[in-house]
């Protein structure tokens, strides 16, 4: 049977995708539907197998003073996000120009991203020591200066100040990321059509701005906040692990820190699995919220 050039073509194709559909299958969607089923469980991943117990993760769940409390940790700590975003697109907008050397501090803008994060955490823990860290040694500094005694805080260690310390590094490391090389690509696609029209008309540059930058990039603002909330409920483990062990008190344990603790420390995997499950919902539905109300906002050229 001789087949013809689309049907060998769907059949190339096929094949192609072939690989990638059975690693889906076998290694992520076979565990999905497994922490679907064990959150409906009792199970210590060790001694006897798996005792359904139906919704009663689900309830001990909801009735769970510190999930809520580590819920707030995570929002609080999201409030990095449009600050970080502010900050990326003014740097894009910075970086943007042309300019000798342009290339160059790019690179360096950029170089946050690429290292290592535990080695970001552990630098950030040195700064934030509260002895001889830089930050309260510039402030130690700037009070001599003024002629007062000033002392920085226990940045880590204290639950007024723990949370702040680390959206301050995550604005840091995310402000020159990739959220600033997609605002940077935004900003090369403005047509320069649109900027010489607006200059005519008498546009100062606050108004080129809202008016023709704005709009065009907001494809791009829409996707970059869609994405970074995503991230930010999966967010915070690294820097809990590494800085801080999830306290004070509790002050810096996110979500995704609590469901560590349940499945690999306490070994209460059907609970775990219940979270990450709370947890999908809550990003679906924010998700859904978000395209519903303000995706016709956006501005598609």
């Amino acid at each position: 049977m001789k087949l013809s050039n689309t049907s060998r073509e769907s059949l190339a194709a096929y094949g192609f995708l072939l690989p990638n559909f059975s690693g889906f299958l076998i290694f992520t969607s076979l565990p999905i539907l497994a922490s679907l089923a064990l959150s409906f469980s009792v199970w210590d991943a060790l001694s006897a197998p798996p005792k359904f117990v139906g919704l009663d993760n689900y309830i001990a769940l909801f009735k769970d003073r510190y999930f809520w409390k580590y819920c707030w940790n995570t929002v609080y700590l999201m409030m990095s996000i449009p600050i970080g975003m502010a900050g990326s697109l003014l740097l894009a907008i910075l970086l943007n120009q042309k300019l000798r050397g342009i290339v160059f501090f790019r690179t360096v803008y950029f170089l946050p991203t690429i290292c290592s994060g535990v080695a970001i955490y552990m630098l950030w823990k040195l700064i934030y020591n509260p002895d001889f860290g830089v930050l309260n040694t510039m402030i130690a500094k700037l009070g001599e200066c003024l002629g007062l005694v000033l002392k920085g805080p226990y940045w880590l260690t204290d639950e007024l100040w723990a949370k702040p310390a680390l959206i301050i590094m995550g604005v840091w490391q995310s402000v020159g990321g990739y959220n600033m090389i997609l605002y940077l690509a935004a900003l090369q696609g403005v047509p320069r059509d649109l900027y010489d029209a607006a200059e005519v008309d008498g546009a100062n540059g606050w108004q080129k701005f809202w008016n023709v930058t704005w709009p065009q990039i907001s494809p791009t603002t829409f996707f970059i906040a869609i994405m970074s909330i995503i991230g930010g409920f999966q967010a915070g483990f690294d820097p809990a692990y590494i800085m801080t062990g999830g306290g004070p008190n509790g002050a810096t344990t996110t979500i995704i820190y609590y469901l560590y603790n349940n499945a690999f420390i306490w070994l209460h995997m059907g609970y775990a699995a219940a979270i990450a499950w709370v947890l999908f919902l809550i990003v679906f539905t924010l998700t859904i919220f978000q395209w519903r109300f303000f995706g016709g906002t956006v501005h598609y050229t």
